[in-house]
């Protein structure tokens, strides 16, 4: 999955890491893997799937709208509220389980570093688009989605912590996501996701992604394209 560390120098890389025991709710890496938001990501419960590392370059024209927006992003259950380096704390306790790493390596960031990291995410290029995911009915954040745009193509990742996966909320946030991008500029979706990693494909599999046979990094690479719809 895509991280904007692993494109990016600082920050972390997106692979499919939440750990789950459930087949539908992968995270997409990130332990504070992802380039992007910082969180864990594709861990197996909640894949979080992010897309490499943002390029720097400006719009890209097309007939559809340009940039994600970064709005919020409602759905039944969630918001997807743009990320801000205020979220550090909050976020800190949601993606504080090790077992979000087991797909990605390294190790929960306290919320200094997290601070840290956000502020960097924040400060990015216009292509690296982070949301931390709040759960309307607990009124608390849960999770985050990121995508990392290079030229025509989105590379998505998404983490959901520990205590709320099980309950679809990974498909639910990646599908808002995957919706956003079908109306800008976007021509393909990418996630890479760990081979063993059930949760997280049946993730990426909701939003309509689907797997490619190709490798990168010990992961699989799985695309919508957006182009002929």
């Amino acid at each position: 999955m895509p991280d904007h560390d692993r494109r990016k120098p600082d920050e972390p890389s997106t692979r499919t890491g939440e750990p789950s025991t459930q087949a539908d709710e992968p995270s997409t890496r990130t332990g504070e893997p992802s380039t992007q938001a910082g969180e864990p990501s594709t861990q197996a419960g909640e894949p979080s799937t992010q897309a490499g590392e943002p390029s720097t370059q400006a719009d890209v024209p097309s007939t559809r709208t340009g940039e994600p927006s970064m709005t919020t992003i409602g759905t039944p259950r969630l918001d997807l509220v743009p990320l801000r380096v205020e979220h550090a704390e909050e976020m800190a306790a949601v993606l504080a389980a090790p077992e979000l790493h087991a797909f990605t390596g390294g190790a929960p960031l306290g919320p200094e570093e997290l601070r840290a990291r956000y502020e960097r995410l924040v400060a990015g290029p216009p292509g690296w688009r982070n949301w931390v995911i709040r759960l309307r009915a607990e009124d608390r954040l849960v999770g985050y989605v990121q995508a990392t745009i290079e030229g025509r193509t989105a590379e998505i990742a998404w983490v959901i912590g520990l205590p709320w996966q099980g309950r679809r909320l990974a498909s639910e946030a990646a599908g808002a996501l995957a919706g956003l991008l079908e109306t800008q500029a976007i021509d393909t979706i990418v996630a890479h996701i760990h081979p063993d990693h059930a949760a997280s494909a049946a993730v990426a599999r909701s939003a309509g992604l689907r797997p490619t046979g190709q490798w990168h990094d010990g992961e699989l690479r799985w695309e919508r394209t957006l182009g002929d719809r």
